[in-house]
């Protein structure tokens, strides 16, 4: 089955008309998207969008052969010119099956939000299945059963979607994953790249032609990733982004529950509304049992309180405690943790903070936190498949 992406872009486009944002003025030359339309085969046309027939041309081909349009969303604004000899443009009922000349057969996908997905099957048995911007499939059953070839949805607007397919088998591990409905909320060129790699998913251009049921490389989800930055920099974010379109996730919060302490409850608020409902969370700093298990991916935050109680626990920030078997038992509780981030099994993503590049702290317990958690940061991405430097919200890829 033949796809070409006559365009990858939200329904008004990108760069948006008249927008001054900062992604809408990089989002030019080969980077500027239509509003989505697939292309299939030369006979099935989803989503009819201003140019389609211009942008056909441009990817060589033609739109002569259509023999059904079909939109998933409401269009919004002035009606799209359907361009002569195409087939009028309509919606079919969720449930429905459409069977077309052509040999494909069409399935509308109910959503959770306005508009219809559609599930697509060639003669030849390849399956495709098309989201609708900003939708999810509604109604999933537990066993999927066999995945499709290409999912084509919108991963950066609804990467609980893309976890809900994995959780149900909709999405295995050969899927080829293609993100399109691209907005400007989203970075544009290696950063968008790089997002939607760990989720193992892809954008291409305007004017792509995939196969689908081709075999392609699906892009590898590194296992164990350390995300380190300064304060309020935005690594949480950029760890849980990691992990979103994951089917099942354990929060592991290390700073557990500081009683009289309003700030610190506001914080911890602030992070549970930001993790998606379906995720657990564990407060507890014993990670080396966790990573021994098998189970769903961790996400560790963060390493700088799990070093915090663990000098506690060796008595760390006293000086005489500190020489008199202090140091070596904490050398001994780092040494076991990266041991057992290596032998583990699970994906990790663990988050840290980055505290030697500013002040040098003015008591010798501060200087020693400062000092073991730089050597416990380079202990631990020396395991990791990836490491990011997060800085004003911008994530740099230190390894991987």
């Amino acid at each position: 089955m033949e796809l070409t992406l006559l365009g990858t872009g939200a329904p008004l486009g990108l760069p948006r008309p008249d927008c001054p944002c900062a992604v809408c003025a990089l989002s030019r030359g080969t980077r500027a998207r239509a509003a989505t339309a697939l292309l299939i085969d030369g006979a099935l046309l989803l989503d009819l969008t201003p140019g389609a027939a211009l942008a056909a041309a441009r990817s060589g081909h033609s739109l002569v052969g259509v023999r059904q349009v079909l939109l998933t969303h409401p269009h919004d604004g002035p009606a799209v010119e359907v361009p002569a000899g195409l087939p009028t443009a309509g919606r079919v009922p969720d449930g429905r099956e459409l069977t077309l000349i052509s040999g494909h057969r069409v399935r509308a996908v109910p959503m959770d939000s306005p508009g219809t997905g559609y599930e697509v099957t060639s003669a030849d048995g390849e399956r495709l299945l098309y989201l609708p911007p900003g939708g999810a499939p509604a109604g999933l059953s537990e066993d999927h059963g066999v995945p499709y070839d290409m999912v084509v949805a919108d991963v950066t607007g609804r990467p609980d979607a893309l976890a809900r397919l994995r959780a149900t088998g909709a999405v295995g591990p050969a899927t080829e994953v293609i993100a399109v409905h691209l907005d400007h909320d989203v970075p544009t060129g290696a950063a968008l790249d790089r997002r939607l790699a760990a989720a193992g998913a892809r954008a291409v251009p305007d004017g792509t032609t995939l196969y689908v049921g081709e075999y392609h490389e699906v892009p590898d989800v590194p296992r164990r990733t350390l995300v380190t930055g300064g304060a309020r920099s935005g690594k949480s974010v950029e760890a849980e982004r990691r992990l979103e379109t994951f089917p099942e996730v354990l929060y592991v919060a290390t700073g557990g529950t500081r009683e009289g302490d309003p700030d610190w409850a506001e914080r911890v608020g602030l992070h549970r509304e930001r993790r998606p409902g379906a995720w657990r969370t564990a407060e507890t700093c014993d990670l080396v049992p966790l990573l021994a298990e098998d189970g769903p991916a961790l996400l560790v935050d963060c390493l700088s309180l799990w070093l915090t109680d663990a000098m506690d626990r060796v008595g760390a920030w006293d000086d005489e405690r500190w020489a008199d078997g202090g140091q070596t038992a904490l050398q001994e509780r780092t040494a076991e943790l990266v041991a057992a981030v290596r032998a583990t099994r699970r994906t990790v993503v663990a988050v840290t903070n980055e505290v030697g590049s500013g002040v040098v702290p003015g008591t010798a317990s501060g200087r020693r936190f400062r000092d073991e958690l730089g050597r416990l940061n380079a202990a631990f991405a020396e395991e990791c498949e990836e490491v990011l430097l997060v800085v004003a919200g911008q994530a740099l890829v230190l390894r991987g």
